[in-house]
């Protein structure tokens, strides 16, 4: 299917640009096992994004009477909100930008079989250059799919997790059952729970075909998440699970909100 291709493409372009933003990010960040980030800390990004987190850290913690964890619970869900005007509207224009999908697939499936049988480097230019055609006819920009919001919540999601991991507070307090500077084996295998059913929410409407190409990161994600919070501080685990319950009511509130029902169209055409 051609033109899930092309969706296909434009989803791991995004996915290794944010990797490198990621591994430049993580590049300003300090080092050494006692790294601290304060007001005097150079670095643009320890500076205006690590450092005002530590400060809301520090601020939410001494309202709570001393919790680190209830002080970390809440700047997470800050964040979150903050961010999910961005993210219900990028959700609401990939569903518009579906629908637009929808009405061109037969025309698109016509094409497709029309030149099914050419393999020559000449019919596959001139399909693609009809293709091409049929997306400007229909207003479909398959690559505009929106990843100015995955950058711009990148640097904050990042900021957010180096003002934890670079808070010597947080590593001395307790939280619940375990010690927020400590691994636990708990926390990992509720993050592997809570990512399971954060791709499960993904799934909820979907294209079977879409789905089934998403199918193996969707069950690789959990169980990397939970290897990892296995040997991490369990303040780390701690914030994931709270983005990670955060994202699937997110999630699914999107899906009422914005989602258009699959219509049995290939049903309806064998009829």
């Amino acid at each position: 299917m051609e033109q899930f291709n092309v969706f296909t493409y434009k989803r791991k372009f995004i996915l290794i640009g944010a990797l490198v933003l990621l591994v430049l990010l993580s590049g300003c960040g300090v080092s050494g096992a006692n790294a601290t980030v304060d007001a005097n800390t150079p670095g643009f990004f320890n500076h205006y994004i690590v450092y005002p987190f530590v400060y809301l850290i520090q601020h939410f913690a001494a309202f709570f009477g001393g919790s680190y964890g209830l002080a970390l619970i809440l700047l997470t869900l800050l964040v979150r909100l903050a961010l999910m005007p961005l993210m219900m509207r990028q959700y609401r224009n990939q569903q518009k930008m579906k629908q637009k999908m929808d009405v061109l697939q037969p025309e698109l499936k016509l094409l497709q079989d029309a030149y099914k049988d050419k393999k020559d480097a000449e019919s596959k230019a001139k399909m693609q250059q009809e293709m091409m055609q049929l997306y400007q006819k229909h207003q479909v920009n398959p690559l505009a799919m929106g990843c100015l919001p995955l950058l711009i919540q990148l640097p904050i999601l990042s900021g957010l997790y180096y003002a934890i991991k670079f808070t010597p507070e947080v590593a001395a307090h307790s939280f619940l059952w375990f010690q927020l500077g400590r691994p636990d084996i708990v926390l990992p295998l509720l993050v592997g729970i809570i990512y399971f059913f954060q791709y499960k929410a993904t799934q909820i409407g979907m294209d079977p075909m879409q789905s089934k190409q998403f199918a193996f990161m969707g069950y690789l994600s959990p169980i990397m998440m939970t290897v990892f919070s296995l040997t991490t501080p369990a303040v780390i685990p701690m914030y994931w699970c709270v983005g990670g319950v955060f994202v699937i009511l997110q999630t699914l509130l999107a899906k009422k909100l914005y989602q258009t029902k699959i219509e049995p169209a290939a049903t309806i055409s064998n009829n």
